[in-house]
């Protein structure tokens, strides 16, 4: 008996690679293995071919580039991000995952009423949750937390000045009602 998995169309997260840096590639693998729509930035766009992988859209490519077969073009004044992310909600994409170095996901506040990010660098992954988010950890799971605002949570010791260490096995549940959202970050 074999099993094969369905994925709708824009049912997994979109996956937009800025800046790859020194991204580890099994960990793409794993981004990658329910075949997301591609978005690469143009300035990337050769190093992600020689990974071999199939791009669906390249942002701001450059003049004269070799496309993929079926890959679409976006363009946009400005900020890269705002054509990106503008796009990819108006394509009806509840989320996306992004990959960059040195990009903060407080800086995407804007978007996140309208798009679920997750942001990856090659040491972290960061994401922003609402009051009542709760998750299992096991002990000594560490949260980075740039503590901005107010916020309570079970299960949570602080041990640094943004790094919180999970205390047992079991549930961490954060509650706030200072802001909107608290950025978390877990180390890869």
């Amino acid at each position: 008996m074999s099993s094969h998995h369905i994925v709708k169309e824009k049912q997994e997260p979109a996956l937009y690679i800025h800046n790859l840096g020194n991204f580890d590639e099994e960990y793409l693998g794993q981004i990658l293995e329910w075949s997301p729509t591609l978005v690469v930035n143009g300035a990337i766009y050769e190093k992600v071919i020689s990974l071999g992988l199939k791009i669906d859209v390249i942002l701001n490519g450059p003049d004269g580039l070799a496309r993929q077969e079926n890959t679409k073009s976006i363009i946009g004044p400005g900020d890269e991000y705002n054509t990106v992310l503008n796009y990819l909600i108006s394509e009806k994409y509840p989320a996306v995952n992004i990959i960059d170095e040195g990009k903060k996901l407080s800086e995407l506040d804007y978007y996140l009423p309208k798009i679920n990010i997750v942001l990856f660098s090659s040491a972290e992954k960061s994401y922003a949750i609402k009051t009542g988010f709760k998750v299992w950890k096991p002990a000594g799971s560490i949260f980075l937390i740039d503590v901005v605002s107010y916020f309570e949570a079970t299960n949570l010791m602080q041990k640094g000045e943004r790094e919180f260490e999970v205390v047992k096995d079991g549930f961490v549940e954060f509650t706030f009602t200072t802001t909107e959202y608290v950025f978390l970050s877990e180390q890869l």
